[in-house]
């Protein structure tokens, strides 16, 4: 017969076993949760994937999954995509109606770092807000708070001059980070090859020499997360913003409307143009004059069409033009111009343009991802890119951006067991 002594001895030895499994769970569970790293490769286009051999981004595709196109919102324009991307909804709602705008109350927006334009939360103050730290390098509108809350890690001020080998060793250093200091979102802007192919055009055989660079900084990315034995927790996103097309023709609103003698603003924005009247009552002649220009639409911007999703009332000024390729607005003077007449002329360059129509083909970015949640060797039909940040929310285990429209995209299940990110 054991003594009082044993059995109270045995009780309390049990009871620290179980506090001690108690204790250590939580521990084990955060050791084991979701990271996910989303890169912006600006200007990429759709198909720029098959004009080369690119191993790192095969790998991707061949052990993850790529759409077969990411449809941006309108304008296609870098400003309001990456804001789409981060919100989950579209320009009529997060507020960013393309990269210049005039706010009737607020002023110019000319490319801002400042958060307080944006009028929809994104996903890094969403996981913030619900504990889940985040590291943004460059992405639009991550450099400041928004409405109080920000990244915990934020690269500041922008420097279009960091290339993407430093940008891959800050993520790997994020990475490296103690587990209660480590971000678990993780979101950079690369320059892709948007320079390349604004200078010369998408055609242009600098793209694919350009990508490759782009190509090299991914594999090292990839080579870190394999030494650190990280997928089975980690999902690798990869999008862009817009795609490209070849312009040649410049279009010329300025000259038409002093002819008319009409005072107005001009904000051209490469496949759009808004127009700010001096003078109301003249509207109805400015649209005269301006449906006279070939190969340019005219929308009053009350009466913008739904489908554009584009109408924010401070943000639109009085008419807002609209074009097709190869046309595209700039005003005199501007150094577009001289690239698209003389740089065609003297380099034999086809400069190229975003903006346009998002249905459009060569409007169409790029999808892929590999990892966690990510079915290995998948192709997708075309996804709208308001479904990224839902997604990202998804593989986070939270709930998406607050004003988010967009769903999951279904392809991506953190149920699924897959065969993550073995080296080749």
């Amino acid at each position: 017969m054991r003594s009082p002594n044993v059995d109270g001895l045995l009780a309390r030895l049990l009871l620290a076993v179980l506090l001690a499994f108690a204790l250590g769970s939580p521990r084990s569970a955060r050791a084991e949760e979701p990271i996910v790293i989303v890169l912006s490769w600006d200007g990429v286009r759709h198909d720029y994937l098959d004009r080369a051999d690119f191993p790192a981004l095969g790998r991707v595709e061949r052990q993850g999954l790529r759409a077969d196109r990411l449809i941006p919102i309108f304008p296609s324009s870098t400003f309001p995509n990456h804001v789409a991307l981060a919100t989950g909804t579209h320009a009529d709602r997060h507020g960013i109606v393309n990269n210049v705008f005039r706010d009737s109350e607020r002023g110019m927006y000319r490319y801002s770092k400042d958060a307080d334009w944006i009028e929809a939360e994104p996903i890094w103050a969403a996981a913030e807000r619900q504990g889940v730290r985040a590291a943004t390098y460059f992405w639009v509108g991550s450099e400041t708070d928004w409405r109080g809350t920000g990244a915990t890690f934020r690269k500041t001020p922008f420097d279009g001059d960091v290339g993407e080998a430093e940008k891959v060793d800050q993520i790997v250093a994020w990475l490296d980070l103690p587990e209660p200091e480590r971000p678990r979102l993780i979101m950079a802007w690369w320059h892709g090859a948007d320079g390349v192919g604004h200078l010369k055009g998408p055609n242009d055989p600098g793209i694919s020499e350009q990508m490759m660079e782009q190509d090299d900084q991914l594999a090292r990315l990839l080579a870190a997360i394999d030494e650190r034995g990280l997928w089975d927790r980690t999902t690798l996103i990869v999008v862009s913003d817009h795609g490209m097309t070849e312009v040649s023709e410049v279009i010329d609103v300025r000259g038409p409307l002093d002819s008319a003698g009409i005072d107005a603003n001009l904000i051209p924005g490469g496949a759009t143009a808004t127009v700010w009247l001096k003078d109301a009552t003249t509207q109805p002649e400015s649209i005269r004059v301006l449906s006279g220009i070939p190969g340019v639409v005219v929308y009053p911007t009350a009466e913008l069409p739904v489908e554009f999703r584009l109408r924010y009332p401070t943000r639109n000024g009085d008419l807002l033009l609209v074009t097709t390729p190869p046309r595209t607005f700039f005003e005199p003077g501007l150094w577009q111009q001289v690239v698209v007449f003389f740089g065609g002329l003297l380099f034999d360059w086809k400069p190229g343009m975003h903006g346009y129509a998002p249905d459009l083909p060569d409007m169409g970015a790029i999808l892929l991802a590999m990892g966690r949640g990510v079915p290995a060797g998948s192709r997708i039909a075309p996804v709208e890119n308001i479904r990224v940040a839902p997604t990202i929310a998804k593989l986070l285990g939270i709930d998406p951006p607050a004003q988010a429209e967009g769903a999951p995209i279904p392809e991506f299940s953190v149920a699924e067991s897959t065969a993550l990110g073995t080296p080749e």
